[in-house]
């Protein structure tokens, strides 16, 4: 039984709440009222304001008209230290932690416990904090090792992190941000049911995900934005995922894809016994061999940290690999630079969009011609034609949805995630390249885009370029590949076509028992 149903008080109000931003009024006169010991999902198209608003509750930003009320008490949350005073904490979807400090570090961080050295110096307390964090980790079952750094350990438990941070300081109103958006399916069924343990603990939960089943899996209730306004308000349990899909669009969406068979042509890719060393000089990738034809979506699946982001890296030439060798069209590009590949025929659409893909303080026109503002028709010579950028911009924003409050003008930041995205999936798209890489392409954006993402590959692949998709969905592997490599400490532990995977099977080999249970056959 769901706490909410023995509990009604109203533990989280909004009144009336108003955000604008330049050109675009991301809250509209929000009104909405969450019960004590809920989890209220909120659902709707990138940019349709469900961040923003949780970003005022947490004290990020601050409406320009309107009331919060937190336990009846109306509030004035002016910044996420007077949030986490009124007990409020969030899991944001690019997390907030600082890489070269250890776990325990991030999450004392500002609340750090004090001891006296040599009775007269105050300092913080670590071996304290150590042990009061392993014993809330092991109490909530998000155990991570304390002293552990955060870019030594992996994305899952940089997540663990982040939510042991909001349990340290007694927070009693989560927010979680696209919780599952860079997890593999084991790590998501273990974090919902950390969500559902939160929730009949007490704690009340705000869930702001596209993933619909996830929301039908764990939510309570669900709140419907779209272009800034609160649509309407359902009990998940009364409404299936098609009507939630069609509620957030607000016209019905196809969730199934039209994949006609594959045409292959001549090898576009070719990488030949690569390996991939880290800084402790062990491999990351290990004497990996693969080859991708004219046509061909070859999917590589693995849980993350098993080296399919390092081949990405290293085919886009973001990484210099260790040894092997990597053929594009028949020419050696093992040494060439991102740019001469770039020309060479390969566009790339990485995993972490705002660090790799985008600069978040130059407009959205500037980083939609960020690979061919030198050359024609962007530029002759020392010149370049802002007329032709922004010409091109336009058509480019209406014709992959891109939403942004001041058109080109709009700063790369001030875009929703799941725009942004659009945004660089456009752009490579239109470099038109033989070899296309997708990394995690569908993470936090709407099911609407997700299935536009996924069209827009077959609709690739059917035109003759060869893909590399890397995804932690398995129903997008399994609905969008010809040929799927599993991946495991740094090694492809078995290619085969599309056909002859499930779902289990993949899932098998992702977690090393794929031999094992051949075996056992």
């Amino acid at each position: 039984m769901n706490k909410t149903e023995n509990n009604s008080e109203t533990i989280v109000e909004f009144r009336h709440i108003t955000k604008r931003f330049p050109g675009i009024v991301a809250n509209d006169d929000i009104n909405l009222a969450v019960k004590k010991g809920e989890i209220f999902a909120l659902l709707g198209e990138n940019g349709a304001g469900k961040s923003v608003l949780m970003s005022i509750l947490f004290g990020m930003y601050e409406a320009e008209e309107g009331e919060i009320y937190i336990r009846g008490k109306k509030e004035q949350i002016d910044s996420p230290i007077k949030a986490a005073a009124l007990n409020i904490g969030m899991v944001h979807q690019h997390f907030k932690l600082v890489e070269n400090f250890t776990i325990a570090e991030n999450i004392i961080m500002g609340a750090e416990p004090m001891k006296k050295a040599a009775g007269l110096f105050p300092v913080v307390d670590i071996d304290y904090a150590n042990e009061k964090i392993a014993a809330l980790s092991k109490e909530y079952g998000l155990e991570v090792d304390p002293t552990a750094r955060i870019d030594e350990v992996p994305v899952a438990v940089q997540q663990r992190a982040e939510i042991l941070k909001m349990l340290y300081r007694d927070a009693e109103i989560l927010i979680f941000d696209e919780p599952t958006a860079v997890l593999a399916p084991k790590e998501i069924e273990y974090l919902l049911d950390i969500i559902r343990r939160l929730r009949d603990g007490g704690k009340t939960i705000f869930l702001v995900t596209h993933k619909l089943k996830e929301i039908k899996a764990i939510a309570d209730r669900c709140g419907i934005m779209r272009r800034g306004k609160l649509i309407s308000v359902h009990s998940v349990a009364d409404t299936d995922l098609q009507e939630l899909a069609n509620l957030m669009v607000g016209h019905k969406i196809e969730l199934t894809l039209d994949k006609k068979p594959p045409a292959f042509g001549e090898n576009i890719l070719t990488v030949e016994h690569l390996t991939v060393t880290d800084r402790n000089k062990l491999p990351v990738v290990n004497d990996i061999s693969l080859s991708i034809r004219a046509g061909e979506i070859y999917a590589i699946a693995g849980v993350s940290g098993n080296g399919q982001l390092e081949i990405a890296d290293a085919v886009a030439g973001m990484i210099t690999p260790t040894a092997g060798r990597i053929t594009l069209q028949g020419q050696d590009i093992t040494g060439c630079t991102v740019r001469r590949r770039t020309e060479a025929g390969i566009a790339y659409i990485p995993e972490d969009r705002q660090r790799v893909a985008v600069v978040m303080d130059m407009t959205l026109r500037d980083n939609m011609v960020l690979k061919s503002y030198y050359r024609p028709p962007f530029a002759d010579g020392l010149f370049r034609d802002t007329a032709a950028a922004d010409t091109y911009t336009a058509a480019a924003l209406e014709k992959y949805d891109v939403r942004s409050g001041q058109d080109g003008d709009s700063i790369m930041r001030t875009l929703s995630g799941g725009n942004q995205q659009k945004a660089v999936i456009g752009r490579e798209t239109d470099l038109d390249a033989a070899l296309m890489i997708f990394v995690q392409p569908t993470r936090g954006v709407d099911i609407g885009a997700i299935m536009n993402i996924r069209r827009l590959m077959l609709d690739l692949r059917d035109k003759g370029k060869a893909i590399l998709l890397i995804s932690m969905e398995l129903e997008e592997i399994m609905a969008c590949a010809d040929t799927i490599g599993v991946i495991y400490g740094g090694e492809i532990k078995k290619t085969a076509p599309r056909e002859e995977w499930t779902i289990e099977k993949i899932g098998e080999y992702m977690m090393g028992l794929g031999e094992r249970s051949k075996a056992n056959e």
